[in-house]
């Protein structure tokens, strides 16, 4: 069932628009307004962040206790594709991208730093930073929207994408510095492994040597975050050249693309061989 509800997944978000309409955060953004305002706040942030992320994936967990002995757990394959639709990343990235790569084709340098502020919120001192930001970007995107969601859901089931899930959304929408704090302690234990898992695809479907030679002296790094490790090791990757200028640099962010979508092959064909041969 694991592999088809990726699969269904997959075809959802390509063809649909029903991520949009599954992904409505209203309800726990309430929650989390509550939480902020309410004594479980005065009572510090692991209180808070347990009532965050703990007490929903507490309650899927026994809803999906309820529904796996029933008509042989097939009743519970809805919820755990609504799960993992939820689970994915927020945003259309190619659309987000849109005007960027429209100011930096043209070379209009002022306007790519205009529009990469205003839907991206990136900003750098110089073009070639200002592009390296944007990649980097679109590898973390890639990673905490799709790879890292999906490795969890493989390994552990909805309950831990729904946890990845909502410590992000803690971390992006949380006004307490602590509560942010707690819940980027907890992603960035979530993100060690499986973004390693990803670098390591990378290596596969990209340049081997280069990419190795890149991750190998962070590899077993605690420390590193996650955004850092696919920010130096993605364009080694990708083979990347150095122009950055007009469609050169559109060029950049079309390999680091096609890297991902090869990724993304290579991770389906192994989900696949793993559900087939366990």
């Amino acid at each position: 069932m694991i592999f088809l509800v990726v699969f269904l997944a997959l075809v959802i978000d390509k063809l649909t628009d029903w991520r949009r309409a599954v992904q409505d955060d209203g309800p726990w953004l309430r929650l989390l307004e509550r939480v902020e305002g309410g004594t479980e706040s005065r009572r510090g942030p692991w209180l808070s962040l347990a009532i965050l992320v703990l007490l929903p994936v507490l309650l899927l967990g026994l809803l999906l206790m309820a529904l796996e002995p029933l008509a042989y757990g097939w009743l519970s394959l809805p919820l755990h594709l609504l799960v993992l639709l939820y689970s994915l990343g927020r945003g259309q990235g190619k659309r987000e991208l849109g005007p960027f790569r429209d100011a930096w084709r043209r070379g209009d340098d002022e306007a790519a730093a205009l529009v990469a502020e205003r839907d991206l919120g990136l900003s750098a001192t110089d073009a070639p930073g200002l592009l390296r930001a944007v990649e980097a970007q679109l590898l973390w995107r890639s990673h905490q929207g799709f790879f890292a969601v999906i490795f969890w859901y493989v390994l552990l089931g909805p309950v831990a994408a729904l946890a990845y899930r909502l410590l992000a959304l803690t971390i992006e929408h949380a006004k307490a510095e602590a509560i942010r704090e707690r819940a980027g302690q907890f992603r960035h234990a979530f993100d060690w492994l499986p973004v390693r898992v990803l670098l390591a695809s990378f290596g596969l479907v990209g340049n081997f040597v280069a990419a190795n030679r890149a991750m190998l002296a962070d590899l077993l790094h605690w420390g590193v975050p996650a955004r850092q490790l696919l920010a130096e090791v993605g364009p080694v990757a990708a083979d990347l050249d150095e122009p950055y200028a007009g469609q050169a640099g559109i060029g950049r962010l079309d390999s680091l693309a096609a890297l991902l979508v090869r990724a993304r092959i290579l991770w389906y064909a192994a989900i696949a061989l793993w559900i087939l041969f366990r």
